[in-house]
C-alpha cells in the first residue's frame, strides 16, 4: 500500500474508507456544518427537539430522514427540485400522510442563512425564478452518499454506485483484500454497524491468514499497544 507517509506491506488488507455525504456545494452550507446543517438525521435529530427543520431531497433517504425527524421536531419541510418524488410508494405515502411534514416543489436551496447557527434558507423556484426565505433552525441534506472508492476502480468489484461488493462474507474479489463499513453499506450508514462490520472483516482476515499458513497473534499486539498507552 502506497501512502503519503510511505509504503506499507501486508499479507491482508481491510478497506474501510467509508462514504461521504453529497453536499449542495454552497459556501454557507459548509460554514454552518455542525451548527444546524447536517447530513444525518439519526445522528443529530435529537438536537432539534421542538424546532422547525428542512430536508432537501426526493428519494427514499429524504423521506426516511423527514419521517424520522418528526419524532423530535416541531415541523419538517421537504424541499425538492422536481414536482414528483423519486422515493418508493410506501416511503412517499408515509411522508405525504404525516401531518408534521410539508413539501415545497420545483425548488432549490440557494443559501443557508445564519451567522453562528442556521436561521433560515433562501429558496429559488426553478420554474418561476421567484426567491423566498424559509425560517428554520435545522437543515438536513438527504441527496445521497458517495463511497470513497475511486482509488479501487478497475481493481475491486463494485456496484453501479461505487460501493464495494464482497464476494464471500467481507472478502472482495481479490483474495486477502477485505472491505467493511460504509464503503460496502448504502443502507444503514451508522457507526455501530460499521464497527460491527469492521470486527467481521478482522475475523475474516485473521482466518484467511491462518488458512495461508500465516501465524496470527493480534491479542499480543493489542496488549503491547495498551501498555504503551498506559
Amino acid at each position: 500500500v502506497t501512502t503519503d507517509s510511505g509504503n506499507y506491506q501486508a499479507r491482508a488488507i481491510i478497506i474501510a474508507t467509508g462514504a461521504s455525504a453529497k453536499w449542495l456545494g454552497l459556501p454557507s452550507e459548509q460554514k454552518l456544518q455542525g451548527r444546524g446543517v447536517s447530513a444525518c438525521a439519526t445522528c443529530d435529530g435529537f438536537f432539534f427537539k421542538n424546532k422547525d427543520v428542512a430536508v432537501v431531497g426526493g428519494g427514499d433517504t429524504a423521506m426516511e430522514e423527514a419521517t424520522f425527524l418528526t419524532r423530535y421536531t416541531n415541523h419538517v419541510t421537504v424541499i425538492h427540485r422536481r414536482d414528483t418524488l423519486r422515493a418508493s410508494k410506501i416511503m412517499q405515502d408515509r411522508a405525504l400522510k404525516n401531518p408534521k411534514i410539508s413539501f415545497i416543489w420545483d425548488t432549490d436551496v440557494s443559501e443557508v442563512i445564519g451567522e453562528d447557527a442556521v436561521t433560515a434558507l433562501r429558496l429559488k423556484n426553478l420554474k418561476t425564478g421567484e426567491e423566498s426565505v424559509l425560517p428554520v433552525q435545522g437543515f438536513f441534506l438527504a441527496i445521497g452518499h458517495q463511497p470513497n472508492t475511486s482509488l479501487f476502480k478497475g481493481v475491486i468489484n463494485m456496484d453501479k454506485a461505487g460501493y464495494i461488493v464482497p464476494i464471500e462474507h467481507t472478502m472482495t474479489n481479490i483474495p486477502g483484500v477485505f472491505a467493511s463499513g460504509d464503503v460496502t453499506d448504502h443502507r444503514y450508514r451508522q457507526a455501530v454497524t460499521a464497527a460491527g462490520d469492521g470486527c467481521r472483516a478482522a475475523i475474516d482476515a485473521e482466518r484467511w491468514l491462518e488458512s495461508q499458513g500465516v501465524e496470527v497473534d493480534f491479542s499480543h499486539e493489542i496488549y503491547e499497544q495498551a501498555n504503551e498507552i498506559r
